[in-house]
């Protein structure tokens, strides 16, 4: 028999199909669940041994996307396996929406309201996710005014238990508003930009994506940037060190849109494993990337950390957020999720300048400028007059 990727559809199996949805019991038409500010909802809690392989949910709202969070346990954890923003989970950052497709998520926006905040969407994910004892999908809304949730979880029950080598899904938001960057004034692709960004500086000042540990493997993530520069907020580098630090690390790449499978910056489009959900130039700087390793995982032993450069050699200061997926053996190191005000998209007033709210922020490490920035710096300065 053929191990092709849909090969499985040639075998019956003794799989039973089911779902959890948000259906009106009473019969009638009221099929979505109305969550309230500060209310938690189990949209399901379903037995194993099993494994979820469809996710539908619709809502709307104009900062729901970023306000929602959703959480999925697996076989009774105390801390949750994936805890990200609802839109975020789905490769709509910002809260914004906009129909697209890859092979993991698709996005369809209503009305062809594409890009706009917090408009109506359809989103799917199509990621397969075994369990082995339970499976406990939350969704928390901490936001201010209630809304309305339809979903499809489809799933299937075993009549044995996994094997021991069976991986569970993890996914996990990080974002920096701004990054750390040591020389926002230079423009991309100068020389004064172009500085040695290795080793240990690299390790610590890199944008994080992912430090997982245990044994499994990374399977891509979105990367979103609101680009406060207005140039390109790419050339950054991913880094990606398996099972502890050395230099160079096990992956090293040469620029973001590179990493992403693309060239010369990105484009408007969305295909199956890269592309973009959402695109800087309809949306006046709100990119939204995403790249996904299905043929090409990162395996890890012992822990694994996914980084790349914001700007060349980390001197860009955008807001950068993102969710990295990636499937491995439990337990899993402890991760949590920022408050509801820091995850808020940055906006822009009609003018076009960036309303930037301090006090809701993200922490930034303090920037020790080294002499080869403190130079870049004041060759910038002097070139602008």
């Amino acid at each position: 028999m053929g191990t092709g990727l849909l090969s499985s559809l040639t075998r019956v199996s003794n799989a039973r199909t089911l779902r959890a949805s948000s259906w009106d019991v009473s019969g009638r038409n009221a099929d979505n669940w109305r969550i309230a500010p500060g209310e938690t909802k189990v949209l399901a809690d379903l037995k194993g041994p099993g494994s979820i392989t469809h996710i539908w949910m619709t809502q709307g709202g104009q900062w729901i996307y970023r306000d929602v969070a959703l959480k999925i346990y697996w076989d009774g954890e105390k801390n949750p396996s994936v805890w990200v923003p609802l839109g975020d989970f789905f490769c709509l950052g910002h809260c914004i929406v906009n129909s697209f497709q890859s092979l993991p998520f698709t996005a369809s926006a209503h009305g062809g309201r594409h890009n706009h905040f917090g408009a109506n969407a359809a989103l799917n994910c199509y990621l397969q996710m075994p369990f082995n004892r339970s499976a406990r999908i939350e969704v928390t809304n901490e936001g201010k005014e209630p809304y309305g949730q339809y979903f499809y979880i489809d799933y299937e029950r075993y009549d044995r238990p996994l094997a021991d080598d069976v991986a569970y899904l993890h996914a996990q938001f990080l974002r920096e508003n701004p990054a750390d960057g040591w020389g926002h004034e230079i423009r991309v692709n100068t020389p004064e930009a172009n500085i040695a960004n290795k080793e240990k500086l690299a390790w610590d000042t890199n944008y994080l994506i992912l430090e997982a540990e245990g044994r499994g493997h990374y399977i891509g993530c979105n990367l979103s940037v609101a680009n406060f520069q207005g140039t390109w907020w790419g050339e950054g580098d991913d880094m990606i060190w398996v099972d502890g630090y050395k230099w160079p690390p096990d992956l090293h790449g040469t620029g973001s849109e590179d990493y992403l499978n693309q060239a010369w910056g990105m484009q408007p489009n969305a295909f199956l494993f890269n592309g973009s959900s959402i695109y800087e130039h309809n949306t006046g700087g709100y990119q939204t990337s995403y790249v996904f390793h299905l043929t090409n995982p990162v395996h890890f032993k012992r822990e694994i950390k996914v980084t790349i450069e914001h700007g060349h050699g980390n001197h860009l200061a955008n807001d950068v957020s993102s969710v990295a997926y990636w499937y491995q053996l439990e337990p899993h190191k402890k991760f949590g999720i920022l408050p509801v005000a820091k995850r808020r998209p940055v906006m822009r007033v009609k003018d076009g300048d960036w309303i930037m709210d301090k006090k809701n922020q993200t922490p930034q490490k303090k920037i020790v400028l080294n002499a080869e920035m403190k130079k870049m710096k004041k060759e910038w300065a002097k070139k602008q007059g």
